[in-house]
């Protein structure tokens, strides 16, 4: 995927898809061959307004917006949203496994992405204003109340450490994104190196990113920023690769991966969900519908992926879906 500015940063509400997509695709099929054994089951309705992240498709190439928007909470017992109604998107949390609706948890104009701290008390979010994007901290059980933590940047995918003494967040400057931290504690940013979707490595000070190759193709690096080392984990010249979320027992990186589909008469450039070993081994794509499946992650166990995709409606309406991790 050649990077583009819709896949660093949102620049509008544009940047999330609400109702149905353009491509000539048989969204109505909840899962297809491949699939088999996966154990797909649908997790929000229509009533919910899942926010659908873009893909732009353009001859053969596919960029799509990686951000994390969904997320589960750390008793496993809800699942965080981004829901696009009355024209704003904010976060809502739905219980698992029960009927019924969601509670608003942030009341924004725009929030773009987010995720539960550690300890479950908070969510940290991003949040575009047209001309810049800041990060906030609000109270995953009340809500509503924000705290500032940046300004007067484009700043977004925030997420805590393990030990919440930093929130880690890209930033997006002149010369391209570079990951930064921040202390809650003492009010201190600092720059780490190049690089977006940062996911922080339980006990260590090391995290997961997004980067870019030298051939416009994204890939998965592993950098520690206490000794300086960057290693790239999972990288294919032909494909490219966002968003890694480390599994709870840190064995897998679950991770969005650009696919192919080809037919008689069209070739069609698809997203789907991967998995592999932390060391990059064992590389498996696990979902192969046509639908977009997109912003992945753990339950709280490990044993179920949970994602975004269009699949299983007729109108390629977007909905939160699980499925089983079967190589644990």
């Amino acid at each position: 995927m050649k990077i583009g500015r819709i896949f660093l940063v949102v620049l509008s509400m544009a940047t999330f898809v609400f109702g149905a997509n353009a491509q000539s695709v048989d969204y109505s099929v909840v899962s297809v061959p491949e699939e088999s054994g996966l154990d797909i089951m649908q997790v929000t309705s229509a009533n919910d307004y899942v926010c659908m992240p873009l893909v732009q498709r353009k001859g053969n190439s596919i960029n799509w917006f990686s951000n994390k928007i969904i997320d589960i909470s750390v008793d496993g017992k809800n699942i965080a949203y981004l829901s696009f109604r009355n024209n704003m998107s904010n976060i809502f949390i739905k219980e698992l496994g029960k009927q019924g609706g969601s509670v608003q948890r942030t009341n924004r104009q725009n929030v773009i992405d987010f995720s539960y701290s550690p300890d479950g008390k908070h969510i940290c979010f991003s949040e575009n204003r047209g001309q810049s994007q800041q990060v906030f901290l609000t109270d995953a059980h009340t809500g509503y109340v924000c705290r500032q933590i940046t300004s007067s940047n484009y700043d977004y995918s925030p997420i805590f450490t393990s030990d919440m003494q930093n929130i880690i967040f890209a930033r997006m400057e002149n010369n391209g994104v570079s990951i930064w931290g921040y202390s809650p504690t003492s009010n201190f940013i600092s720059s780490y190196t190049t690089g977006l979707n940062p996911y922080p490595i339980k006990n260590s000070h090391s995290f997961l990113c997004t980067r870019v190759g030298g051939n416009g193709r994204s890939e998965i690096w592993k950098i520690d920023y206490s000794t300086g080392v960057e290693e790239c984990i999972v990288s294919d010249p032909q494909r490219s690769f966002t968003t890694p979320v480390l599994s709870p027992d840190g064995e897998w990186i679950l991770f969005t991966g650009e696919t192919t589909i080809s037919a008689a008469d069209f070739t069609y450039r698809n997203t789907d969900i991967y998995v592999c070993k932390i060391d990059g081994t064992n590389l498996m794509q696990i979902t192969y519908h046509a639908a977009d499946d997109l912003s992945p992650t753990w339950s709280h166990d490990g044993r179920y992926i949970y994602f975004i995709s269009q699949r299983g409606s007729a109108d390629a309406t977007a909905n939160v879906w699980r499925m089983n991790f079967q190589y644990y």
